[in-house]
């Protein structure tokens, strides 16, 4: 998950009219808002209960998972489960650690991993684990310095400015980060106060083949069978404060954690979640849905399936070739799948329309008020997005068939920047921080790299760039070498690229930053960035075919820069007038990252004629779809074992049967992965990790209806915990409640 939500295809759902989805990912200090509503469904809290800045709440068991250096932009939601920082998230949000941690000897993707003590827990570098402190309306603060002589530019700096004085002096003194992040596209502005602790370890993870069982072909789909999981805890230093990694460092502390619930689940129980949902556009005007479905989704799917057939025949073909690439392969398809699904259900809801019916009350509206502005926004939106068009596309093309596709080119393009860094800097001490910079990011990048299999990337990525890509919009090194050079023959362009490069090998790249002579000859031969647009051929090839790219794509964004500011500022107008238009009504703000809220219930659902799907799914389907032709449905031989046996101890349910998986409908989307499903009473029942395929328009759309959230039981995560890895020792760190 990635991403998620609804299609509405016109099929009653049962208990409809008991029990629907409710839309919004509500901010944590508004729930007063909702709390009759979730009461209704059968909450059995307080809000204070979930959100409380004096003592431990729900709040502080909730992580966002992100990247150091990238503050604020969290991947993955996570749940702390013991008072010694232990905690759980998906799998594929621990993916690309147990990834790092592997190789040919210790294959922890196949094999699995758990430590059996915390001594033997593994330090991931750079991976984040951030907790709310508190948050804060400031919209008053911010609009009390702007005017309507700005424009909307001098209006977007001043926000910038005073946001930056509110951030610091909410962290003045104190071991908090904090973010200010604007609400229905800057109408309004709150406040998130963080901790953010550095040093997490991988404690245990299954076996991919049920981490990732069912693969591509389950994944956007229900039922699923897929043990979404992966355990990690959080270290502090000795006084309880964030810390890098030390052998020093003791568990955390935390405020509070979740207890975790076997009692079982019945149709209709309420169900909400908490989670850093990433991003959504439920304000969307049907200009960028046209630009979303058309140019956006339709371009992704296709340039990218041409990167996964490559990496598909190479990762079957070879184990070590597969750990290397892994990663790279699930970040590839995840969104490769979703742009398409996600066009079927818009096209299947005629979303389009729902967007022009909205679009034309609005107009109408607009066309009665004093404000002249809430009438210019939607022409001045919809001549953006056409004038844009071409250069999206291109943007694309480029990004996703050059940038990104391959993975040379940015590299070498990338690393050239920070060598010519290195070469400029006098101060020793400085310099040799840098170079021990540099030779960590090679070792890094080389680390799941193969210039095997990036020929063949190369080849294939290039050919379908050059062969769909505007003419115009080719970057320098299509016409300056690949025709002028090499007359179109593209395999034997990349044999020059891979002959005439330094950033295929350590060993180059590292002699290349011990030579100073050699450094000053590179950059008179290979120029930097700025001039790389005026030369015909530098040195390096890999570096050239990089740099011209990075050079178009930058073109082709200022190119549109005037377009982006006006779309920018037409749907600032705009949603303030749909605010003005339903004022009284309940909006939640699109999803941005920041911590958000959404209740629902535990539901089955009719996605079609003559089908319906059951609210929960068992181990019998996981034996059911063993198919030992396909790499997406292995079982392994000790979970057939326990399934022949029954032996599934105090997680069976009811009817002695061993649950999976679990759907509700509550509304979520990217970011939410790993997120905790709670009960009513605030237990952990599930942990979120994708949405089903009926309704993957529903970043754009929410639908009630078909709305679901897939789960993953914690019974059979506590199963797998205890009878499969024999890791009980952390069955019995958590709180189990029945």
């Amino acid at each position: 998950m990635k991403k998620l939500l609804l299609i509405f295809c016109g099929i009653f759902l049962l208990n409809v009219s008991v029990v629907k989805a409710d839309e919004g990912m509500w901010l944590l200090s508004l729930l007063g808002k909702n709390y009759e509503q979730m009461k209704q469904q059968g909450f059995r809290l307080t809000v204070e209960d979930i959100y409380n800045i004096n003592h431990g709440s729900l709040k502080d068991a909730v992580i966002g998972l992100g990247n150091e250096g990238t503050p604020f932009r969290h991947f993955c939601t996570a749940e702390i489960v013991s008072d010694k920082g232990l905690f759980t998230t998906n799998h594929h949000c621990g993916f690309s650690m147990i990834q790092n941690h592997s190789s040919v000897e210790h294959d922890y993707l196949k094999d699995g991993f758990w430590a059996k003590n915390q001594s033997e827990e593994l330090p991931n570098e750079g991976i984040t684990a951030s907790i709310l402190v508190r948050m804060e309306d400031v919209t008053d603060s911010i609009l009390a310095h702007l005017n309507n002589q700005m424009t909307f530019a001098e209006r977007n700096e001043m926000i910038d400015s005073i946001s930056k004085i509110i951030t610091d002096r909410a962290t003045e003194g104190t071991k908090y980060s904090a973010q200010v992040a604007d609400m229905f596209f800057s109408n309004q502005f709150f406040l998130f106060v963080y901790i953010t602790y550095k040093d997490v370890r991988l404690v245990g993870a299954p076996p991919q083949s049920m981490g990732k069982f069912g693969g591509d072909t389950d994944n956007w789909e229900w039922p699923r069978h897929t043990a979404d999981f992966s355990m990690f805890r959080v270290y502090t230093d000795k006084d309880g404060n964030p810390a890098t990694y030390s052998k020093e460092n003791i568990p955390l502390k935390p405020k509070h954690f979740f207890p975790i619930s076997i009692k079982g689940l019945e149709e209709g129980d309420f169900a909400m979640i908490m989670g850093f949902p990433g991003t959504t556009q439920r304000f969307l005007t049907s200009y960028g849905l046209k630009e979303t479905m058309e140019v956006t989704n339709k371009l992704i799917y296709n340039i990218r399936s041409v990167k996964i057939n490559v990496l598909r025949k190479e990762m079957a073909a070879n184990q070590e070739i597969r750990i290397k690439y892994a990663t790279k392969y699930a970040q590839c398809s995840n969104y490769w799948k979703y742009a398409l699904q996600q066009n079927k259900a818009l096209q299947k809801l005629n979303t389009m329309q729902v967007k022009q019916d909205i679009e034309q009350k609005y107009s109408d509206w607009a066309a009665k008020q004093e404000n002249p502005e809430y009438a210019k926004a939607l022409p001045m939106i919809k001549t953006a997005y056409e004038n844009r068009r071409n250069a999206e596309q291109a943007q694309i093309y480029i990004a996703e068939g050059l940038l990104s596709g391959p993975e040379l080119l940015l590299f070498a393009y990338r690393q050239t920047n920070n060598i010519a860094e290195y070469h400029a800097e006098k101060d020793l001490a400085k310099k040799a921080e840098l170079k021990k910079n540099l030779i960590k990011k090679i070792d890094i990048f080389l680390k799941n790299f193969d210039v095997n299999v990036e020929r063949k990337l190369l080849v294939n990525m290039i050919d379908y760039t050059y062969k769909n890509l505007d003419r115009n919009d080719y970057p320098l090194f299509f016409r300056d070498i690949l025709e002028k050079k090499f007359k179109g023959d593209i395999p034997k362009y990349v044999d020059y690229i891979l002959a005439n490069t330094i950033f295929t090998s350590k060993e180059k790249m590292i002699a290349l930053i011990n030579d100073d002579k050699a450094l000053t000859e590179y950059f008179k031969q290979n120029p930097k960035d700025k001039n790389c647009m005026k030369c015909k051929f530098v040195q390096d090839a890999a570096f050239y075919a990089g740099a011209s790219s990075i050079n178009k794509l930058r073109a082709l964004y200022k190119s549109v820069a005037t377009d982006d500011d006006n779309i920018e500022e037409g749907m600032h107008y705009f949603v303030a007038g749909i605010l003005k238009m339903n004022k009284g009504k309940l909006f939640a703000s699109d999803a941005n990252s920041t911590i958000r809220l959404t209740y629902g219930n535990v539901l089955s659902y009719e996605p079609k004629d003559a089908v319906k799907y059951r609210y929960y799914t068992t181990l019998k389907g996981v034996i059911e779809k063993e198919d030992s032709t396909s790499t997406e449905f292995i079982v392994p031989q000790k979970l057939k074992e326990l399934y022949e046996k029954k032996d599934f101890g105090r997680y069976a349910d009811k009817n002695g049967e061993l649950p999976v998986c679990f759907i509700t409908n509550n509304d979520i989307t990217g970011g939410n992965s790993g997120s905790p499903v709670i009960d009513a009473k605030g237990n952990l029942i599930g942990l979120a990790f994708d949405g089903n395929g009926e309704a993957m328009s529903g970043d754009i759309d929410f639908e009630k209806n078909l709305q679901r959230c897939i789960a993953l039981d914690v019974r059979y995560m506590l199963f797998i915990i205890d009878k499969f890895a024999d890791a009980k020792y952390l069955v019995d760190e958590m709180k189990i409640v029945k």
